[in-house]
């Protein structure tokens, strides 16, 4: 195979950009639609495709945040007009937001850890389309991921399990790095 330099240059320093900082322009629908190819081109042992994607964008984002500020009022009666304002901005101002969901199935060879790892694969091959295009990308999971209720109303079905929101729009800001673990660090050569 032929080695690929641009394409390890930039897996060396690949960086977020947190959703706060991405903003208009974002993917046009054939960006998009490329980006979620990209996506879903993972390991999925068994071709079962165990995720799948619901899209957030256009003044959608705007309800959303509107409906999960309710959901956060009721189940904390405490929060006051700032909190709820940060539910209401959750999906904004990145213009466009992509949920991944696990739906992991019964299959007798493959295990619902390396369905759930798939769907995480999803989220990177996201992150990584949506750099290639010239945008930014930001991965996060937040409260609603976990919670049935908001999670139901994000487009959750029975079953299926939000792993990531991908939130990708223009970077205002140049990717920072961040301090990265030393190999020696986190690596294990193992030996009898």
């Amino acid at each position: 195979m032929t080695q690929h330099d641009s394409l390890i240059e930039y897996l060396k320093t690949r960086r977020s950009v947190t959703a706060p900082f991405l903003s208009s322009p974002g993917p046009t629908v054939a960006e998009l639609d490329q980006i979620m190819e990209i996506g879903i081109r993972v390991p999925d042992h068994g071709k079962i495709a165990p995720w799948r994607m619901v899209v957030y964008q256009g003044a959608m984002r705007e309800t959303v945040g509107e409906k999960l500020a309710k959901i956060w009022q009721a189940k904390h009666p405490e929060a006051d007009a700032e909190m709820l304002d940060v539910e209401r901005k959750r999906f904004l101002p990145a213009p466009v937001t992509i949920g991944v969901l696990a739906r992991p199935q019964s299959h007798p060879k493959v295990p619902e850890l390396e369905q759930l790892l798939s769907a995480g694969c999803v989220c990177f091959n996201l992150v990584h389309a949506a750099h290639a295009h010239g945008y930014a990308a930001h991965w996060v999971t937040r409260w609603f991921s976990f919670d049935h209720e908001a999670a139901t109303m994000l487009g959750a079905h029975e079953g299926e399990q939000f792993v990531g929101f991908v939130h990708i729009g223009t970077p205002e800001v140049p990717p920072q790095e961040r301090d990265r673990p030393k190999l020696r660090d986190v690596v294990s050569y193992w030996h009898e």
